[in-house]
């Protein structure tokens, strides 16, 4: 019998996808369900991509070079100078998202047996690409009570060894909201500089900090820009995740040397997603004001509400668009099904992700969800609503 790699039986399916099942048979039945449990925004996509694409008049969709176009790398160069970061065009690569960023990114620096840092909850897809280079996951958990804060220097020396390549974080964070300050920053820096690993930061979120917090990067640290690498995403920010155009950005010439190797290797991104994404970033800041002022309302209306149910624990998140809480139930898995299957208000339900699937400690986050408040201020009150009346019907059945 023919055997599958060690690397890939390592991995995990989607702890967010492999619910969609219970969703579609309630469909079936005749119910709406609200979708709290992906990251697809509903803000419409700005309609410069689209004027872009539409007004392409070549005969030849042609091979793009493989560092990605002109036109773009110049437009990204000068989004980060608004945010007072500094790259040259040659520090910046174009992928084929985020996703291919961090791939890329972590097949140039691990070895086989390699570790990396990474907090807990975390993206669920890391677990994807760094066990598919070989390497292995070393977590740092962190806690609902705190915000799930996990800027301490002795919780992350503790975990460096002389496997260590890197420590990779969101920021703001995903599934939390969490946003780190520029004091924590600054302490992860120099702990990366002691220790001699890189910083992957991935600020796909970069624009969604609320409470006139302001925005930050490890790109402003100008003593580790050796040493940092930023995975971004025009996906979050520009509402087009299906375009599927990101970016990897170091000023380590070495790493990019090696990553241009797999760019080669995959040839080029899509040429017409890189037209339209070069005027995406040619928007005013006043689009990202806009913008995260709507998320923000409602980030409000997610926590206003939860918050308010007896046994729930959460903290106000203080960016991206997630919320991630502990609840008054055994599992979180169970209660989505029954959700699902066996609640509903009017006939509608809802949907949210079970966290457990996000950290690497087994038996941790059992009792968590994930809320993705993508919906307009309407359906995302009435959602709320529905999981409010369903976890408190859910708490009662479960506790006679």
């Amino acid at each position: 019998m023919v055997k599958f790699s060690k690397k890939i039986q390592t991995m995990d399916h989607s702890p967010i996808r492999k619910f969609y099942k219970y969703a579609d048979e309630a469909k079936k039945k005749g119910k709406k369900v609200y979708h709290l449990n992906i990251g697809q925004p509903d803000i419409k996509t700005p309609s410069v991509f689209m004027d872009a694409i539409k007004s392409f008049d070549k005969d030849i969709i042609e091979y793009m070079p493989s560092q990605g176009i002109n036109d773009l790398i110049a437009q990204i160069r000068n989004y980060y100078e608004r945010h007072d970061v500094y790259f040259d065009n040659n520090d910046i690569i174009i992928t084929h998202g985020g996703s291919e960023a961090l791939t890329f990114t972590l097949l140039c620096i691990t070895n086989e047996g390699d570790e990396v840092i990474v907090p807990e909850p975390y993206y669920s897809n890391y677990n994807i690409f760094i066990k598919g280079t070989g390497a292995k996951i070393v977590p740092i958990t962190t806690y609902a009570e705190n915000g799930f804060h996990f800027a301490d220097e002795e919780e992350i020396v503790r975990r460096i060894t002389k496997r260590t390549k890197a420590i990779l974080l969101t920021n703001p964070g995903n599934p939390t909201g969490t946003v780190l300050t520029m004091k924590e920053m600054r302490m992860i820096a120099d702990i990366a500089k002691q220790h001699d690993i890189f910083i992957i930061s991935d600020e796909v979120y970069r624009e969604f900090v609320y409470d006139d917090s302001p925005v930050t990067s490890f790109g402003q640290l100008p003593d580790v820009t050796d040493r940092v690498v930023l995975i971004d995403s025009i996906s979050k920010r520009f509402s087009a995740c299906g375009a599927r155009i990101g970016a990897l950005l170091t000023k380590n010439q070495e790493l990019l040397d090696h990553v241009m190797k797999l760019c080669q290797g995959r040839l080029s991104c899509s040429t017409l997603d890189m037209i339209g994404a070069t005027e995406l970033y040619k928007l005013p800041p006043s689009y990202f004001d806009e913008v995260k002022e709507e998320y923000e309302k409602r980030r409000n209306i997610v926590y206003d509400i939860l918050s308010k149910v007896e046994g729930v624990v959460c903290r106000k998140p203080s960016g991206a668009f997630y919320l991630t809480a502990k609840l008054p139930v055994a599992d979180a898995e169970e209660f989505l099904i029954w959700m699902l299957t066996s609640f509903d208000v009017d006939n509608e339900t809802v949907m949210f992700a079970p966290v457990e699937g996000f950290y690497e400690t087994p038996g941790l986050g059992k009792n968590e969800i994930r809320i993705a408040y993508v919906l307009n201020e309407k359906d995302l009150r009435r959602a709320m609503e529905i999981l409010k009346a369903g976890l408190e019907k859910y708490v009662s059945l479960t506790t006679i």
